[in-house]
């Protein structure tokens, strides 16, 4: 947009089993594991880590990760989202492009009694600076699908380095659930880098403060020297927040839970709006 850049690649080494190698917006769906102990806006909130059926699981047996497909458990360890478990079957993909969408479709039938249709349709305004996601999840399986998904946007606002002059506004007063890192600050509703991020000086952890309201999903990352800045918001409230940023990218990763059972379809969207000089 009038010649800036809102993504790009923030990685060196590409290996398409390595969960990094991606760029935003990607999304991540995680069950809930176990509590992290501490208290959120509805009591002792869990930490969304793990995947469909993987508990249950034995060694070797099958799970689910909807947007990947069925994978192989290959030990008794806990799930690790960065582990490249053998995949069994990634269901039958579809791709529809169009002048201003293209649309992602997958259709699984899984182990157990888990089954799906996900649709996923990249939007752009014809008029306006904004990209919409819209999201499907219909279960055409026996059991009900519980899991929260995010999208990872890996933001870099025209490849710029993380450090002082980047904010992140939020529609709420984040509070932290544990320290997030020398080289961050919240003052109100901001979230303010005072330091330039490197190696071993990077940002993250969870965030609490927002309500049960689709509004509080709303966070803007903005360069205020350039006025460089993408807006996110969705229609439906956040589950979990966590936010994490290295020297290359800033992550505010919002979840939403999804509970949908037998013959029923679960809907979300994800809006950009992106603003430049």
């Amino acid at each position: 947009m009038n010649g800036h850049r809102f993504f790009g690649e923030w990685f060196n080494d590409y290996d398409p089993l390595k969960n990094d190698s991606i760029t935003g917006p990607v999304e991540e769906f995680r069950t809930d594991g176990g509590p992290i102990g501490r208290t959120g806006p509805k009591g002792t909130f869990f930490v969304p880590q793990g995947a469909i059926g993987y508990d249950d699981a034995k060694p070797g047996d099958p799970f689910l990760k909807p947007g990947v497909g069925v994978l192989r458990k290959v030990d008794n360890a806990p799930y690790q989202f960065g582990f490249p478990y053998p995949i069994v079957d990634t269901g039958k993909w579809t791709v529809r492009a169009k002048r201003h969408s293209i649309l992602f479709r997958q259709v699984l039938r899984g182990p157990n009694g888990y089954a799906y249709v996900y649709e996923k349709e990249l939007k752009l305004d014809k008029k306006n600076s904004v990209m919409t996601l819209e999201h499907r999840l219909k279960n055409i399986g026996q059991k009900t699908i519980d899991t929260n998904v995010y999208d990872h946007d890996f933001f870099m606002l025209d490849g710029k380095p993380v450090g002082p002059g980047m904010v992140v506004h939020f529609a709420f007063e984040p509070k932290p659930v544990d320290p997030l890192g020398e080289a961050a600050r919240i003052e109100g509703k901001d979230l303010k880098f005072v330091d330039w991020l490197g190696p071993h000086k990077g940002v993250s952890g969870y965030l609490t403060g927002y309500s049960d309201k689709a509004s509080d999903y709303d966070f803007t990352v903005e360069d205020t020297d350039t006025k460089v800045a993408v807006r996110q918001t969705s229609d439906r409230p956040l589950s979990r927040l966590y936010f994490w940023s290295t020297r290359s990218t800033i992550c505010p990763e919002g979840y939403i839970h999804l509970s949908i059972p037998p013959q029923k379809t679960g809907r979300w969207k994800i809006r950009y709006q992106f603003t430049a000089p």
